[in-house]
Formats: structure tokens, C-alpha cells, sequence
């Protein structure tokens, strides 16, 4: 059975004897409820009270909200369970991923651009140091992937590097960080390691194609040094790896090859034993279609458990779920041993956080914790450092810098989005406020600039078109405002502007670049047109052009004509402030690539 005296339980003769006690005391419903992680979709009393008495939940991680609120949702909770809960954030990038006033600190990759792995251990610290403020327990980080593959259109953020030995490295730091916090642990992701593939897990099966004695120098070393730090959990991904699946089981078939959520092969034989992996494994979020796709989901549940997850991650609708996982025990899928090792396990993991110490009602912090410690001044400081450590000048060849009006006093300031405006991701975030591309005008125009937000012909168009429409209808005509539009989109691209009239209107143009994926089949710019317009940069070498992204950071792909290419990560504020600052010369340049900004392509780097 599970050694819970060893790494990363240590636990004490009271704690092995409150787990396998508690174990024995527990009701078969009882034992079923400890094996969910549920998402909550509510904070409403009576339906976190229901999650707890009624299902038994064993974790939970919740929708966003403000610190008082998941406060007090995880006071409810706490204070509500017969069994303390493990209660999970997303601290990935900052504070923000516990509550949205939370500070953030950067994705992965921006911490990575600094070059120190100080920053990787500060944001552990200071994003955790707020989760555990408001009641968290658990991060679902730091982020362990690799960046193989510049396409990917998940962790082209949310990796540290694509160079295995500073992913390993800033892992372990952003680790370290987080155990700054007593009673906190943290669950790596995503098992067996995304960012070669080139498709997401949310939309469609992934997977990892590396080689067993790559992987081992690759991902494994990654895992194997978190491991050996005390890692308390690994989140299994919806990901393939049919190099070690086929090594541990040689007679397997191809349409048997599983993602590791379902692989004993690998979560067994890799993670258990490979690797000397003793912790808790957690699925990741079950209604991704690299794991909704592969088998019926009366099948998928109790299969996860019994192929070595000990939490599955999330209900969909609780009543049913708790069905299958429940029959899944009845017929066998889920064996008696089994459910004891993660039973075990899940309870050895909350006795590793102290929980079994506490009373119910003494497992929340002080409430005065929180408005003292979520989004203070200090960890704001260290946000700025960041920020002003990681803007990266990838490419100079017309050495523009510094901006000045004296030199460049008409900037034109050319949005590029990509494909579908961020997806649903960036729709999370609302749009409420000034725009990044107003944000940065405005920054510039305090300098002296004075700034033109190109608008794209689409845009101007459709405007023109409707205004048409709205006459006509006045006129009692019943417009046409789809063939309006094309009329005027076929003048547009029959007309040309004498390129003497476009240079005399700008000094320079600043395409920024915003293009974030996740939840997307890619992670790519969308022109607006595909000639003549202004937005496209055919003009480098009629005007000094500066493309800069506050996005992924592989906007190069799509404009390797750039002769000034900049990657500042993010378009958060204290981000837009190092940025401007950089380009007018007020402070150095200091971020590294750490990807290949280049896209391993040949013509970028011209």
C-alpha cells in the first residue's frame, strides 16, 4: 500500500493513524465523495453545504470572484465538511488565479525572459502567500511543460522555456516559493508533458511523440527533479505518450494507447515507477476533449480511478457522475485496493497540509489576513520588477531606439489581433476599459508622440455600409447591406494610394501585436485584409517599423519581414509602462528570448 511516512507525506504516527482511521470510519458514499474534485458553480450556501453533506467531496476548485467571496465560499465549505477539504487554485501566473483581485505576476514564460529563477520562486511565493490567504491549499502549478513546438496553441505562455534544464530549474523554484507558505502544496501539470503537439486537449486528443530516452531527458528530468523536491501531486493530462506506453506494455494496440488520464502504462509504470512518484495524482478538467472523446463517460470515470488517478477532476452533473463512479466500484472496474491506495493518498495529502490538526472552524486564516496580504503593495512592486526585468528585444536591424518625437513625432499604432479575439478565455476576462492599443497611445502621447490607432478598411467599411443602410431606410428603400459592402470592399482594392502620400502621414508604425490562444485550434494573427491595407507591415522598408506583442510570443512567424521585433509577454499595465520606457530609451532592454522567438525559421531572422 501507499508509504506514508515517505516523501511527500512524512507523516508522523498521528498522521498515518488519522488517515488509515479516518479511512475505516468512512461510509462507502463516503469514500466515493473523496475521490471528486469538484468545480463550483455556485457559491450559494445551500449548494456548497449540498457538495459537502450530500456528495462528500474530497476537493474543489471554484469559478473566479473577488477575495471576500471565495473567503467566505471556503469558510462555508470548510466548516461544512466532515472531512477537511483539499481546496485548489489556479496560481499559475499570480495571485489572480486564486481571486481576480489578486496580483499578477506574469505567465511562465514572461518569468522565463527574466533569466532568474528568483522570480520564478517570488511568484510561487507571493501567488500563494495570497491563494492561502483566502483559504487555498493546493496550486495547480507551476507549469512543467515544454515548448518544443512554436504552433502550440496552449502553453505558448504558460511554459518557462523550451530548453528542459530552465524549465526544470524554474519549476523548482516557483516550488520552493510556494512551501514559503505553511500548510501549501502544489500539483505540477501536465503529465506527460505538453508542447510538442500542436493541438490543444481542450479541443481534440494531443500527443506527446518524444522517444523514451528523450522524454527521460526532457520531461523526466523535470518531473524527476520536482519529485525529489517533495512534490505532493502531478496532474495527469489528456495527453498520449506511445513511446513509453508501448516500452511498459509491448503488446498494446494503437487504438488502445490512452491519454495518461486513462493509462496505467503511464501513470503506473512511468510516474509509480519510473520515475518514484509516492504523491497524489489528479486528473485534469474532464470535460476536455482529449479525454471526453476517447470512451463513453460512464466508462471514463471509474476507468481514471482504476487506471491510477486518485481525484477526478470536475463533476458534470453531480447526481450522475457520482452514479458511474459509484457503479464503477460495484462492478469491479474500481477494485477494493485500488480505492484504499487513493483514498489513502488523498488523505495522506490533506494530513501532509496540517489539515487534520485543525478544528473545522479553525482551518480558515484570520479573515484580517486577506485585506492585508491579497494584492498589497509588495507583491505589487515585485510585478513591476518582472515586467521590467522580461521585455525582450528580439530583433534590431534598424536600430530605431530610443523613440523620440524629435526623430518620430507621427506614430501610427496598428492593432493585430488574432483569429478569434483570444476565444473564450479572453470573453472571461470582460472587456471593460480603455483598449491595450489606447493604454500604450495614451503613454506615448505623454511623451510627446502624437498617435494614430489605425483602424483596418474591414472596419471602416462596415461602417460606411451601415451608414448607407440606416439612410436608405429612411428613404423607405430596403438596403442590401451585404452587397453594399462588397461594392465598396471591390473600390477599395481597385483604388491604390501613391506610397509617397502613405509615408508623409506617419514617422514610424508600432504594430502591436495581441494574439492569445487557448481554447483555439491556433494561436495565429488575423489580418483584416489581405492586401492594401495598413495593418499588414509590407511597408518596412518604406518607413521604420516596430512590431512589439503583448501576447505569445511567436507573432514573428506571421511577420518575419520585422526589422524591430519586441516580445513584452503580457498587456498588463506595469508591462505597457517597461515597454514604453524601453522604446524611448528611459531604461535598457534586459529580457532573453526564452523560446525560440525566431520559430526555428531561416527568413526570420533577416
Amino acid at each position: 500500500m501507499v508509504d506514508l511516512r515517505a516523501n511527500p507525506f512524512f507523516l508522523d504516527d498521528e498522521g498515518v493513524a488519522w488517515v488509515k482511521n479516518t479511512i475505516a470510519n468512512m461510509t462507502l458514499e463516503e469514500k466515493i465523495g473523496q475521490l471528486f474534485f469538484n468545480m463550483g458553480s455556485s457559491r450559494e450556501e445551500n449548494y456548497l453545504k449540498e457538495s459537502v453533506q450530500k456528495y462528500h467531496i474530497g476537493g474543489v476548485r471554484y469559478n473566479p470572484g473577488k477575495s471576500d467571496e471565495i473567503y467566505e465560499q471556503n469558510r462555508i465549505l470548510q466548516e461544512n465538511a466532515k472531512i477537511p477539504l483539499i481546496i485548489a487554485c489556479n496560481t499559475e501566473g499570480g495571485g489572480n488565479g486564486a481571486c481576480t483581485d489578486g496580483t499578477e505576476i506574469g505567465m511562465p514564460v514572461k518569468i522565463g525572459a527574466t533569466g532568474d529563477e528568483k522570480y520564478a520562486y517570488e511568484m510561487g511565493r507571493i501567488s500563494n502567500k495570497e491563494a492561502a490567504a483566502i483559504g487555498c491549499n493546493l496550486s495547480f502549478a507551476p507549469l512543467s511543460d515544454i515548448n518544443q513546438n512554436w504552433r502550440n496553441p496552449v502553453i505558448s505562455k504558460r511554459c518557462f522555456s523550451n530548453d528542459p534544464d530552465v524549465v526544470a530549474r524554474m519549476t523548482q523554484a516557483y516550488f520552493k516559493g510556494a512551501h514559503e507558505n505553511a500548510g501549501f502544496g502544489c500539483a505540477a501539470k501536465h503529465f506527460p508533458g505538453d508542447g510538442i503537439d500542436e493541438r490543444d486537449q481542450h479541443l481534440s486528443p494531443s500527443v506527446n511523440s518524444a522517444d523514451c530516452d528523450t522524454w527521460m531527458a526532457t520531461y523526466g528530468k523535470v518531473y524527476k527533479g520536482l519529485i525529489d523536491c517533495g512534490l505532493e501531486a502531478i496532474m495527469a493530462g489528456h495527453i498520449m505518450q506511445p513511446a513509453w506506453t508501448r516500452k511498459i506494455n509491448p503488446s498494446i494496440k494503437d487504438e488502445d494507447i490512452m491519454p495518461a488520464t486513462l493509462s496505467p502504462e503511464l501513470l503506473q509504470g512511468l510516474l509509480r515507477k519510473e520515475l518514484g512518484f509516492n504523491g497524489m495524482i489528479l486528473t485534469d478538467a474532464s470535460h476536455m476533449v482529449g479525454l471526453t472523446c476517447m470512451m463513453k463517460r460512464s466508462e471514463m470515470l471509474p476507468r481514471a480511478i482504476a487506471a491510477g488517478c486518485d481525484m477526478f477532476l470536475f463533476f458534470n452533473d453531480m447526481d450522475e457522475d457520482f452514479g458511474y463512479m459509484m457503479d464503477g466500484y460495484k462492478n469491479g472496474v474500481i477494485t477494493e485496493e485500488r480505492l484504499q491506495e487513493a483514498l489513502e493518498r488523498i488523505l495522506g495529502l490533506k494530513a501532509r497540509l496540517g489539515l487534520h490538526k485543525k478544528k473545522s472552524t479553525e482551518i480558515m486564516p484570520p479573515r484580517e489576513d486577506m485585506a492585508r496580504i491579497v494584492g498589497c503593495e509588495e507583491h505589487k512592486a515585485m510585478a513591476r520588477e518582472v515586467s521590467e526585468r522580461a521585455v525582450t528585444l528580439v530583433k534590431n536591424k534598424d536600430n530605431v531606439f530610443p523613440l523620440t518625437p524629435e526623430k518620430y513625432k507621427r506614430i501610427m499604432l496598428v492593432p493585430a489581433k488574432g483569429a478569434s479575439g483570444g476565444g473564450i478565455f479572453a470573453l472571461m476576462k470582460g472587456g471593460k476599459g480603455p483598449s491595450t492599443a489606447e493604454k500604450l497611445a495614451e503613454r506615448l502621447k505623454q511623451r510627446g508622440f502624437e498617435v494614430e490607432i489605425y483602424e483596418d478598411p474591414v472596419t471602416k467599411l462596415q461602417k460606411e455600409a451601415a451608414a448607407k443602410a440606416a439612410e436608405a431606410e429612411k428613404n423607405g428603400e430596403k438596403p442590401d447591406q451585404g452587397a453594399e459592402m462588397m461594392r465598396a470592399m471591390m473600390v477599395y482594392f481597385a483604388g491604390k494610394t501613391p506610397i509617397k502620400d502613405f509615408v508623409a502621414k506617419q514617422d514610424l508604425v508600432l504594430t502591436l501585436g495581441e494574439v492569445n490562444g487557448m481554447g483555439q485550434t491556433c494561436e495565429r494573427v488575423a489580418w483584416a485584409m489581405s492586401k492594401g491595407g495598413g495593418e499588414i507591415p509590407w511597408y518596412v522598408h518604406e518607413l521604420p517599423v516596430v512590431v512589439a506583442s503583448v501576447g505569445h510570443p511567436f507573432l514573428l512567424a506571421d511577420v518575419p519581414q520585422a526589422r524591430t521585433y519586441i516580445n513584452a509577454y503580457d498587456a498588463k499595465d506595469d508591462t505597457l509602462d517597461a515597454l514604453v520606457e524601453k522604446m524611448c530609451g528611459e531604461s535598457e532592454f534586459t529580457g532573453t528570448d526564452p523560446v525560440d522567438a525566431f520559430c526555428g525559421m531561416w527568413d526570420t531572422h533577416m
